[in-house]
């Protein structure tokens, strides 16, 4: 049996009936129906000023880091997202599967995401991952992030409360861990894999 997570296996599952709409830059929605109140408090709660333009030098957004944070833990556990940039190199990548991290049984914890939006408005990001352990998937995890527009302030995504296995059978053995990100379009922006153990302390 492989630890190995599959692309098919990070596949997310779509709303029924939900349709992204028409992709429009942030000029174009600015400019759309400038005299609706409603539609002028949705654009700016996104930063819509019609402004906003594309350097040359940043990525449309920019993953800062995925925490996981607890009650019952002192610091957060954090991944700088800037070390699973595509370029990244083969022994950084194994370096992140072979050291797992060590999250408490029978804990609530949140996973929490930190990110910048650039420039353009980002439509349906979504958050999905995969955990494995001897071959066999014993979980998977689908949030949804949201939509955003270009602002210079941090982004801070919580996802709901979970609550980590307990006993000698969940402490056995290592999760390996697929995590990506991806938006309405179908766009990737992030692929990573790591690991953890289940501890009696973190």
């Amino acid at each position: 049996m492989t630890d190995k997570i599959d692309d098919t296996e990070l596949e997310t599952s779509t709303t029924p009936g939900y349709n992204p709409g028409e992709k429009k830059t942030v000029d174009e929605y600015a400019k759309l129906d400038q005299h609706d109140e409603s539609l002028n408090k949705w654009k700016a709660s996104l930063g819509i000023t019609g402004d906003a333009s594309a350097p040359a030098d940043k990525p449309k957004v920019e993953f800062l880091t995925l925490s996981l944070e607890a009650p019952t833990l002192n610091n957060p556990i954090k991944f700088n997202l800037s070390d699973f940039i595509p370029n990244q190199s083969a022994e950084s990548k194994q370096h992140l599967k072979s050291n797992p991290v060590n999250i408490k049984e029978n804990s609530d914890y949140n996973v929490k995401l930190d990110f910048k939006v650039n420039y353009d408005v980002i439509s349906g990001l979504k958050y999905v991952q995969v955990v494995k352990r001897s071959g066999i998937t014993v979980d998977k995890l689908q949030e949804m992030i949201g939509s955003y527009g270009p602002k210079a302030e941090v982004y801070e995504k919580r996802f709901p409360t979970e609550e980590s296995p307990s006993g000698m059978l969940a402490r056995s053995g290592q999760y390996q861990v697929r995590s990506r990100i991806t938006d309405d379009d179908g766009n990737l922006y992030l692929d990573f894999e790591w690991s953890f153990k289940i501890t009696k302390e973190w």
